[in-house]
């Protein structure tokens, strides 16, 4: 169950830390750029050599890191931009909520039992998530709520990804750490282009700061990715249990985080919302009982 410490730990890390990117003036898209190519380095390091070869197309789970690397770069700065909007607690739980796909299509493809309990998680999630995101500050309504709906089906699909290629060809702690610095590389090579294309348009420009902010995220971001595969490889719990538990202790850390050192507030509607993503989560995580 270390592993499962360790991915609450260091998820709480990376939201706190995307709290702090305005506060200094931080270039999202430029600092998680730079995250990727440590991720990649930290990765290597940590592997004892550079995965990525010409043989890297033939192996079982590259397609599969491709698409996941593309998802990444993408659901990354949308954290990064919506913590900034509406706050770290409404994106975490709007993020963590999104368990409900993956706790879905483990009923499915890996037959995991469908109680009474669980189908009451999964619905008390969607009030949850609602009620979470729907703040006061927005007078569009609609626009309020598609990113964080966007959010949650991508985070969503990714963690049912994450599960699908651990459970299907990641049979080995060399070949997870192998399969996690791919992901982070094609994350890196696409942010990167655009990075350039920016900076050569004359839309951005490039700032030490972005740098180091970016060398801080990777090695917390890594291992976050990797210790989540560790975690669901142990099987201690059904995948549809699993991401859960994994969810509301990311949510519960970042929560506190939120209210101990950023002084966020708890309205009464967001309140709400976390007592029914709580309960929600709860009855998941129990049904594996």
């Amino acid at each position: 169950m270390i592993y499962l410490f360790a991915t609450i730990a260091l998820n709480a890390t990376l939201f706190a830390l995307f709290k702090l990117f305005p506060r200094f003036g931080i270039d999202g898209l430029q600092a998680i750029v730079v995250n990727y190519f440590v991720c990649v380095l930290t990765g290597s390091i940590f592997l004892g050599n550079f995965p990525i070869t010409l043989e890297s197309p033939h192996q079982s789970w590259f397609w599969w890191a491709v698409l996941m690397g593309v998802m990444f770069i993408s659901i990354f700065n949308l954290i990064a931009w919506r913590t900034k909007e509406d706050g770290m607690t409404t994106t975490t739980i709007a993020n963590k909520l999104s368990l409900v796909i993956p706790a879905l299509f483990s009923v499915f493809l890996y037959g995991d039992q469908l109680t009474v309990l669980k189908v009451t998680g999964i619905v008390l999630a969607f009030p949850a998530v609602y009620l979470s995101t729907r703040t006061n500050t927005h007078t569009n309504k609609s626009k309020s709520l598609f990113y964080p709906a966007l959010l949650f089906v991508g985070s969503g699909l990714l963690d049912t990804l994450v599960k699908f290629t651990e459970h299907h060809y990641l049979s080995t702690d060399a070949a997870q750490a192998s399969f996690t610095v791919h992901i982070f590389a094609v994350a890196f090579i696409i942010g990167a282009a655009v990075v350039t294309l920016l900076v050569a348009t004359g839309k951005r420009t490039l700032h030490w700061k972005n740098l180091l902010a970016g060398i801080i995220l990777g090695v917390p971001n890594y291992f976050s990715i990797y210790y989540l595969i560790q975690f669901l490889h142990e099987h201690v719990l059904q995948s549809s249990a699993a991401i859960p538990v994994n969810n509301i202790g990311i949510v519960l850390a970042s929560t506190l985080v939120a209210i101990i050192f950023f002084k966020e507030k708890l309205t009464l509607q967001r309140g709400i919302g976390l007592a029914f993503s709580l309960v929600a989560i709860l009855f998941l995580a129990l049904s594996d009982g």
